[in-house]
């Protein structure tokens, strides 16, 4: 159950890059799926560190359905920045109680993936029969002053973990981003499974960590953060407790290649890669990509600004 740890393997070539928060800890799960019947579209998000240029070609995702696993019909990906660093953020609406450390407005539009359109594959496998979380966030996502709701009644379901293949891999610059995975499961619900914060083993934790969030499409273009916000105070211990959700990333670090935005990018990276893999032919198989004008094309779409 995603016993990959966070390393880096150094090669002549590149870094494999691997990322992990750990196990599901049993006590929330985080409704994350695009609208399905009565629901809202429900958007969960936890951050992840890239310390270079990064191509993302796997991710693994654990959570709770309610239903039997063929229902899972459809995955979509999306990665954000932290809130302030994306120039289409808008001012604070004053709708929630902090947007700081948030998830921005509007996802990365070249880092979308979608098993709708072909750009993701995804195969889900069954963990365990009977998974119980104490709590669910589902419906009670309110803009404040009624944004602390203690979260809602706990579920017992089927835990399935989801890899998930990118097509093409997701290219990213240098920094801190959010993961956000929407899971469609006809006539049932996915429960993203909240995972220790900090991150405990099998999971590595890492300097600037930052709690999980979550939103509806009546909240939107706002978040709030799961723990703080929503679940607040505990009654038993009179804490207020943080939480990762339970995913993966694998991929290959790339150094030295260029920056988006840069009138140089693309040239710069293209021979960047050429000259670290001996080829763009080496290139586009070792990285993932089914041909070296999808690396091309996908490159030109990470130099936009």
């Amino acid at each position: 159950m995603l016993t990959v740890i966070v390393s880096v393997t150094t090669t002549s070539w590149a870094q494999t890059f691997v990322f992990n928060t750990g196990t599901p800890d049993g006590k929330v799960g985080a409704l994350s799926q695009p609208a399905n019947g009565a629901k809202l579209e429900t958007e969960a998000a936890d951050d992840f560190q890239l310390k270079d240029v990064t191509v993302i070609r796997h991710a693994s995702i654990v959570g709770l359905i309610n239903a039997p696993i063929a229902n899972i019909t459809n995955v979509e990906i999306e990665v954000y920045h932290i809130f302030g660093e994306d120039l289409n953020d808008q001012p604070p609406s004053g709708n929630v109680p902090s947007r700081a450390n948030s998830p921005s407005d509007n996802e990365i539009a070249s880092a979308t993936r979608d098993a709708a359109n072909g750009t993701l594959r995804f195969r889900a496998s069954q963990l365990a029969t009977n998974f119980t979380v104490g709590k669910t966030v589902a419906t009670g996502i309110n803009k404040k002053p009624a944004q602390e709701t203690h979260g809602e009644p706990g579920v017992t379901g089927t835990e399935v973990q989801i890899d998930i293949d990118f097509d093409p891999p997701i290219i990213l610059p240098t920094k801190d981003y959010f993961f956000r995975p929407e899971v469609f499961v006809t006539g049932g619900d996915f429960f993203y499974l909240t995972a220790p914060r900090p991150i405990v083993a099998p999971g590595t934790p890492f300097v600037g960590d930052r709690q999980a969030w979550i939103r509806n499409s009546a909240l939107k273009p706002d978040w709030l953060r799961i723990g703080t916000d929503i679940i607040g105070t505990d009654p038993t211990d009179n804490l207020v407790h943080t939480f990762s959700l339970t995913f993966s990333l694998i991929g290959e670090a790339v150094p030295g290649i260029g920056a988006p935005g840069n009138a140089n990018c693309h040239g710069k990276t293209i021979s960047a890669l050429a000259n670290r893999f001996g080829s763009m032919d080496s290139a586009s198989s070792t990285l993932g990509f089914s041909s070296v004008q999808l690396l091309q094309d996908t490159v030109r779409q990470f130099c936009e600004p």
